[in-house]
């Protein structure tokens, strides 16, 4: 739930009428596409003047968006890189911004990169005032709360291996999920990916299979690094990736690469189904 006010000033300090202006949201801003709205003022709440400047900026970002690391981290960010097109800026509240860097900021250093002094909390109004606000109690009571992926060390990518060892490892956690992964072209050299992912088993509480899928997108997208050691060319990849879930986090234990025609992982994923730990 947001609540909206024409009471806010803008940050920069520059007239709204006179020094700003509604232009299309650019088709490189993806981030900020299908947010509810399709116009942005420029300049923007980072004081970015041209819109060579907002892409140039915003593409830093696009990654972050991406991991779903907060349920509003594109609302937060759009609201500063993209605002809205109306009579007056409409900042985000400080609930927002601490709630996304709570939650995004691990992201941000899991790839060596600190919260910046640009997005400091203090800089926006209190929630007393009218502004964007974060998620209210209720939608946190209504809404599944996931585990989240940890930032990890890369876990070995085993490429020889018997399906009897394979079944002890299953043993040993609560998921295994086989991800397809590929490298996109992007128009800018940023590195993005295509990810498929079909859950092979999940044994853990009440999650259901697309709810591990999108987990493990996201486990793939905040360590990049591990994801860009499995894609060392643009030619797909097929790993099997186990781990487990527990207090709320998502470790990703072992890496399998999953060969054409690999018998021992295709007779390991078969005999779960009837095989008995010790």
């Amino acid at each position: 739930v947001f609540a909206l006010s024409s009471l806010l000033r803008v940050a920069t300090g520059f007239d709204i009428g006179l020094s700003t202006k509604c232009v299309v949201i650019p088709k490189e801003m993806d981030m900020c596409h299908k947010i509810g709205y399709s116009e942005m003022r420029l300049p923007n709440l980072m004081g970015h003047t041209s819109m060579a400047e907002v892409i140039l900026k915003t593409t830093t970002w696009q990654h972050l968006a991406h991991t779903g690391c907060h349920p509003h981290v594109r609302t937060f960010l759009c609201s500063l890189f993209a605002p809205i097109c109306l009579d007056t800026f409409i900042h985000p509240c400080r609930s927002m911004c601490v709630a996304v860097r709570d939650s995004c900021a691990p992201v941000l250093a899991c790839h060596g990169h600190p919260w910046p002094d640009s997005l400091d909390c203090d800089r926006f109004p209190a929630d007393e005032d009218m502004c964007l606000a974060s998620l209210t109690k209720e939608y946190k009571h209504l809404h599944k709360v996931l585990p989240k992926p940890a930032c990890q060390a890369c876990p070995t990518v085993e490429e020889f291996f018997t399906h009897k060892r394979v079944l002890e490892v299953f043993c040993d956690n609560n998921f295994a999920v086989k991800v397809k992964l590929s490298k996109k072209r992007t128009v800018f050299g940023d590195q993005e990916y295509n990810i498929e992912c079909q859950v092979e088993f999940i044994t853990q509480g009440s999650l259901l299979p697309y709810e591990t899928q999108s987990m493990i997108q996201q486990w793939l997208l905040i360590n990049e690094n591990c994801t860009q050691r499995m894609t060392p060319t643009h030619r797909p990849m097929v790993y099997l990736l186990v781990g487990n879930i527990e207090e709320g986090i998502i470790l990703v234990n072992q890496v399998y690469r999953w060969q054409r025609r690999d018998s021992q992982l295709s007779l390991a994923t078969q005999k779960w189904r009837y095989h008995k730990c010790l």
